[in-house]
């Protein structure tokens, strides 16, 4: 009699390992900033006690984490319009215009998934030219987002902590 190709107990190891990864993603995902929980605890100075100068800013050690929640901005300019799409994106990330991302999704709106992948694409190209600090370095993906109006995308921007 023949063995059964097909043995479950050889997933097993398998298994295993995958959940090993996904454990250790959500680990470090999951972390935020120490230092900033730190500056929480710290007592604050006596109301008699007048500082000479401000406190220094503390120095940022150790791997910077990502914000979980993302910013959320939208912009309408027509496809193909640079000028209007990088004005739109320096209106909209004029808040945010000290922090760095780490990581953007656009979401171009359009009836069709190509053109709709494509206008988030344009999108995307002008991040770095509307806000180079922002952007430099930032991971961008392009996706379609169904919708009768086309020339609006959805932006969800992810910043470092620090």
């Amino acid at each position: 009699m023949r063995a059964p190709r097909f043995n479950p107990l050889h997933l097993a190891g398998w298994l295993f390992a995958d959940m090993l990864l996904v454990l250790a993603l959500v680990a470090m995902g999951d972390q935020g900033d120490p230092l900033a929980a730190e500056a929480a605890v710290k007592p604050s100075a006596s109301a008699s006690a007048k500082p000479k100068r401000p406190p220094k800013a503390p120095k940022h050690t150790g791997p910077r984490a990502v914000v979980n929640k993302p910013v959320k901005v939208s912009i309408d300019a027509a496809p193909g319009d640079k000028r209007r799409i990088e004005q739109r994106l320096r209106a909209v990330t004029a808040p945010h215009k000290d922090r760095r991302a780490a990581f953007v999704l656009t979401f171009g709106h359009h009836a069709e998934p190509g053109p709709g992948g494509e206008y988030a694409h344009e999108v995307n190209s002008l991040l770095k030219k509307a806000r180079p600090g922002m952007f430099e370095g930032a991971t961008t993906r392009d996706f379609w987002k169904g919708g009768t109006s086309a020339g609006h995308a959805d932006i969800e921007i992810y910043f470092y902590t620090y």
